[in-house]
């Protein structure tokens, strides 16, 4: 009962928060003001009284000389500036209510911290992990004082992740840390993660501009890359409210200004969490088919070639002919996964996500600070394999470090399952890896001789980070997981000027499209339309996110309007002939198919699509010229022209010709229409006995739903009276088949 009172109290703070956010996003300042008074009051916090009262009186006043006329230039500013204080000021008053008993894993360590406030202070934590990191710089360190450090790094995290609002000596604090050449950039990435995730708790502006510091006033590519990744998901989480700080955009041009390639790395970033939707997928396509898939290939592998336990690598070898293998690899589907997932790799996707899942269940990922950890071999946990004389462990994680393939949250994973091993297993597994060392540097570099920077790199193990802590951290539920939403940055107009070149937007359309993002990728290409009109690709690939987004009419008129601009391709006439013929419009889809058979006669798909004009068209003797044609031109047992001439002979009175071709389909996997329709041609050559009998295979085909049969039946009903079937006629019908079934 206690419980069930304390939950409804934390629900009852949040739904009045989101009341005021609701009410400021929609500029409705009074009901605002009216909520923030209720939240007050019911939580009993009333040291913020005094603020709201202020905020009210300013801006009762301002909306007093508005009405009476007087026109004041600052009015616009005081106006985002109630609006903004209003904000920061619920922000406040809900942390502070949810202190005392919300049960999520922030105001827990909140609580914790505050009980050592004044013993663990910016300053001190400073003099340790300064003083440690200096030592270590000269020298080689106890692995306990690294310990130290690494504790104090972690203390540092929290921290800043808990402190709200930053006051001016904390921010001076932090800032020391971020500028002083004696810390580590482990550690200042550490600063970087706890302010991003500081900030998706609250909006603070002073760890934003700490963010926008870290990005422009450092050398550290890690730390800069972080930095930016926090201000885009700030951005992000904040759009409806970042209109009120006039200081985001002006950071964000002086960064512009500095950072000759920002707009490039915005647009990596962008592309990573694109491509990150993408991670589940990719997991549940290697478990499900690719691994298995190679299952079975071993499997079929030692069959075919008898494998013994006497046979040798070495025999295997030098005796079995290669082509053998190439045609075992031919005959599967592994090689076609095998490349797509070559594919995957190369373009970043994560594809190792499946593979760690699994392996965060180490004491070392119960610390909610490790996940973002940049890897370190030094780290005191690592050091205790080191230690006992393996040797070879130091050069392979050196390599897995420095190579692409592996995030850093999988590389401590990685160290921790090799630990785990027996002594024997590990020093197969560190001596066979070291044999694959010098083939993982070549790939790295041909990554980045391919256009792959190093910050690429650092941007795609930063996302795959978050992610796996989004995902799989023990206490994950405790956060808003940033990864269900769309975060598509571009698309903020706070971002726009930076965002806004072909040489940014084009790859992130043209990777939604390959992705079948379809309404995203929509948005993008339209943008670069308005700088580009002229061009008929981008009408192209309009039009398909539109069709394929099922908007048919949209998706003709981009169609159309590229065809204005360059006639006569084969796959831009197809897809014209295609809207109009499912907008019902035949005789206009017709001119296109049969423009679209003068680019490529063999094509029978065509054809048939053109007697379906004619059809629809109602002129029949056409129609039927096109299916016979594909009939006899189709070298498939497929057959696709038997349905359409059966009916086509129905339509026009053929019955017998009608008749000679449901019963070759009837050999040839009947489906219910086709049953349906044989019980219409006997019923027009007066055989009503094998009507009814074609009749109940329809319904037993259908399951035996007669509703769906009856629905099918009477739509066939101005057919059937226009081969002389009585009116009166088809009622008895209908009954004569219920007492059939029945």
């Amino acid at each position: 009962m206690l419980l069930a009172v304390l939950f409804m109290t934390i629900r009852e703070i949040n739904q009045s928060y989101n009341r005021i956010t609701g009410a400021l996003e929609s500029r409705e300042l009074k009901e605002a003001f009216d909520h923030l008074q209720g939240l007050i009051a019911g939580t009993q916090e009333y040291v913020f009284q005094d603020r709201m009262e202020s905020l009210q009186d300013t801006y009762k006043y301002m909306l007093q000389y508005r009405v009476q006329g007087v026109e004041d230039p600052m009015q616009e500013e005081i106006y985002k500036q109630v609006i903004s204080s209003l904000y920061e000021l619920a922000d406040e008053v809900r942390q502070k209510a949810l202190l005392k008993d919300s049960p999520l894993s922030y105001y827990s360590r909140k609580r914790i911290l505050q009980q050592t406030g004044e013993e663990v202070t910016f300053s001190s934590l400073y003099n340790v992990i300064s003083g440690i990191s200096v030592a270590e710089s000269e020298g080689e360190i106890k692995r306990e004082a690294r310990q130290c450090m690494e504790d104090s790094a972690s203390t540092l995290f929290y921290k800043i992740w808990t402190s709200f609002p930053l006051t001016t000596e904390e921010v001076v604090g932090i800032r020391r840390f971020m500028d002083s050449a004696d810390i580590f950039p482990d550690t200042k990435c550490l600063v970087v993660s706890g302010l991003t995730l500081a900030l998706q708790n609250a909006f603070d502006r002073e760890k934003l501009e700490l963010l926008f510091n870290a990005a422009s006033g450092t050398e550290e590519m890690e730390v800069r890359v972080r930095a930016l990744v926090g201000i885009l998901l700030t951005l992000y989480i904040y759009r409806k409210r970042i209109w009120l700080y006039d200081f985001i955009g002006n950071r964000l041009y002086a960064l512009a200004e500095t950072s000759p390639s920002l707009e490039k790395t915005l647009r990596a970033i962008g592309m990573r969490f694109i491509i990150s939707r993408e991670t589940e997928k990719i997991t549940h396509r290697l478990q499900n088919e690719i691994i298995p898939e190679m299952m079975k290939l071993s499997s079929k592998i030692g069959r075919k070639i008898n494998l013994s336990d006497e046979f040798s690598l070495e025999h295997f070898e030098e005796g079995v002919n290669p082509e053998w293998q190439e045609k075992i690899f031919s005959d599967s589907k592994l090689e076609k996964l095998m490349s797509e997932y070559g594919e995957l790799q190369f373009e970043g996707a994560d594809v190792l996500h499946s593979t760690f899942i699994h392996l965060k269940n180490y004491p070392f990922f119960r610390e909610m600070s490790n996940w973002f950890l940049p890897f370190n071999r030094k780290h005191s946990m690592l050091s205790k394999l080191q230690e006992r004389g393996n040797a070879g462990i130091s050069s392979l994680l050196d390599t897995i470090a420095s190579s692409s393939f592996m995030c850093n949250s999988d590389t401590y994973s990685f160290y921790f399952s090799i630990e785990n091993l027996p002594d024997s297993a590990r020093s197969v597994i560190v001596g066979q890896m070291d044999a694959e060392s010098a083939e993982l540097m070549r790939q790295s570099k041909a990554e980045l001789q391919d256009g792959r920077s190093k910050e690429d790199v650092a941007i795609g193990k930063y996302v795959q980070d978050l992610y796996r802590f989004y995902k799989l951290f023990p206490g994950h539920l405790d956060f808003t997981d940033i990864f269900t939403l769309p975060l598509d940055f571009h698309n903020l107009d706070i971002l726009k000027p930076f965002m806004s070149g072909e040489e940014c937007l084009r790859p992130i359309a043209e990777l939604y499209l390959r992705k079948n993002y379809f309404g995203d990728a929509l948005l993008v290409f339209s943008r670069l339309l308005e700088t580009n009109p002229g061009n008929e690709l981008l009408y192209q690939k309009i039009g398909y996110c539109k069709q394929m987004s099922n908007d048919l009419q949209g998706a003709l008129d981009a169609y159309l309007h590229a065809d204005l601009l360059n006639p006569g391709g084969k796959w831009l006439t197809k897809r014209i002939a295609t809207c109009y013929k499912s907008l019902k419009q035949p005789a206009e889809a017709l001119k296109y198919y049969q423009r679209y058979e003068l680019l490529s006669p063999e094509d029978l798909s065509v054809q048939i699509s053109i007697g379906h004009c004619f059809l629809e068209l109602k002129e029949y003797q056409e129609a039927l010229k096109c299916y016979f044609k594909v009939d006899y031109l189709d070298t498939s047992d497929q057959h696709k022209a038997w349905r359409p001439i059966a009916w086509c002979s129905f339509l026009i009175g053929k019955y017998e010709q009608a008749r000679n071709y449901y019963r070759k389909i009837e050999e040839n996997f009947p489906e219910v229409q086709d049953y349906l329709n044989a019980g219409h041609v006997e019923w027009a050559m007066n055989n009503a006995k094998g009507a009814l009998s074609y009749y109940k295979k329809s319904v037993a085909k259908g399951g035996n739903d007669w509703n769906k049969f009856r629905d099918l039946f009477e739509q066939d009903v101005p057919d059937l009276l226009n081969a002389g079937i009585g009116k009166d006629e088809i009622p008895l019908m209908l009954d004569a088949i219920r007492y059939e079934l029945s």
